[in-house]
């Protein structure tokens, strides 16, 4: 009988012993399957600086395109050395009594080598800290002095971008934080819902594009009857990287799942990359028969088409974990003519933005909080809450909006106004006459044969 009870209970503990180690195992492929997960996303979003750095040396004319890359590639080196010194910190750096403003922990990546996790996620939203910064690189190109472009990307990446993060995604924000309840609520009601960014991300970069643009001044000679071509000197780049930054985004948003170990955040993923590829074919579709048949010249316009898709790609940034495909063309179509109102409306008051980064980031980006808070529905489990639908999550999504709209306003213009009365931001006539190419750069063309 005493053998029988020894046998039973070391059956028992052998079965215990199983279990945990079936559980460490299970724990450890969770892991490892949302860090493979996190990084691909990461390195897609990297990715979209060959994007950008394409369009933009495309956008510019022949004299300039050395100048601008150099700004490219100084956005993600300056973007993530800011990211790792205080940007982190204001971001997620969260307490036990965290404050709704902005965190404070954890600057220099202090302590981050005891949760090891830590990293995976630094990096993934490291890239878009700097993908918000070099929005601004193309709207100001061809006129803007490198060191001013450069104080005003470290303020970007180090404070302006990273309190928005806190704000609608540490969840200790104002925006998004847990009440006494577990509940997650905002301070006006229900939390802010923006999946991947619309406006956190994009349209932090395009107010910031705004301010840039109006705050340096337009190109000389840009309004003027001068004769002077201002067209894009390379329309092959502009479709190239446009390509390069789409297949970028399906790091952007699905990526913005921040984990792929249960079925849920993989259908999730499946829904997202869905909404990432209708939007863009819609809006970029109205935009280019607009030019064609409506607006003058009534031309092809292929650069045209390239905004109008990147415009549905921020459109649907903040709502395409929420909605249904069917919504997302809508949510697409409305984006397109949103981008081409607010591209008419910059070249009316004559604000030079080359890329016409304001349009299609800042404008699209605030429809696309709009977008989420209109569209998706409660019923359908997918975390939607959608005005058409009877929820009540617009108000959230527009003062939301407004909140960082006016927050980056008015810090981008506390930096940029001084640099401008310090002559730190605008190149003289000279310089822009002769091309930042030939002035300042080694070679002095970016290609041998121009």
């Amino acid at each position: 009988m005493t053998s029988l009870q020894t046998q039973v209970t070391d059956a028992v503990q052998r079965n215990v012993d199983l279990a945990k180690q079936l559980q460490e195992a299970q724990t450890n492929y969770n892991e490892c399957l949302d860090t493979i997960w996190m990084l691909l996303a990461a390195v897609l979003v990297f990715f979209m600086h060959a994007g950008f750095s394409l369009l933009e040396a495309g956008s510019v004319r022949f004299k300039n395109a050395q100048n601008i890359l150099a700004k490219n590639l100084l956005t993600v080196c300056l973007g993530f050395l800011s990211w790792y010194t205080f940007g982190w910190a204001f971001a997620y750096g969260t307490s036990d009594d965290p404050g709704r403003f902005a965190g404070y922990k954890q600057m220099f990546m202090d302590k981050t080598w005891d949760t090891q996790s830590t990293f995976r996620n630094w990096f993934f939203q490291g890239a878009f800290c700097a993908t918000a910064a070099t929005i601004v690189s193309g709207a100001v190109a061809e006129r803007i002095q490198l060191r001013g472009f450069s104080i005003f990307t470290m303020v970007m990446t180090t404070l302006i971008y990273p309190v928005v993060v806190y704000w609608g995604w540490s969840g200790s924000g104002l925006l998004l934080y847990t009440s006494k309840a577990g509940k997650s609520v905002s301070f006006l009601g229900p939390a802010y819902k923006d999946f991947a960014g619309s406006g956190i991300v994009h349209m932090v970069g395009g107010v910031g594009a705004l301010c840039g643009a109006v705050v340096v001044g337009p190109r000389k000679g840009r309004f003027e009857n001068t004769g002077e071509d201002f067209l894009p000197h390379h329309v092959p780049f502009c479709v190239l990287g446009t390509f390069c930054l789409w297949f970028g985004w399906y790091g952007f948003n699905p990526g913005s799942t921040l984990a792929m170990h249960t079925t849920g955040s993989a259908n999730t993923a499946g829904l997202v990359a869905v909404n990432t590829t209708l939007a863009p074919c819609v809006a970029g579709l109205v935009v280019f028969a607009m030019r064609a048949l409506v607006l003058p010249p009534r031309r092809l316009d292929v650069c045209g088409f390239c905004n109008g898709i990147l415009a549905g790609l921020v459109s649907i940034t903040a709502g395409c974990a929420f909605v249904k495909p069917w919504e997302s063309i809508i949510i697409g179509f409305i984006g397109g003519l949103v981008y081409q109102t607010w591209s008419m409306v910059m070249q009316t008051c004559k604000v030079d933005d080359v890329v016409d980064a304001f349009a299609v980031h800042g404008a699209t980006g605030f429809w696309g909080v709009l977008a989420a808070g209109l569209f998706g529905n409660e019923k359908e489990n997918n975390d939607g809450n959608g005005l058409f639908y009877g929820g009540d999550q617009f108000r959230t999504q527009f003062v939301g909006a407004a909140l960082i709209a006016a927050w980056t306003m008015t810090c981008s213009l506390i930096v940029l106004v001084p640099l401008r009365v310090l002559n730190l931001l605008r190149a003289s006539d000279e310089f822009q006459d002769l091309g930042a190419d030939s002035v300042e750069h080694s070679p002095r063309k970016a290609h041998a044969v121009a």
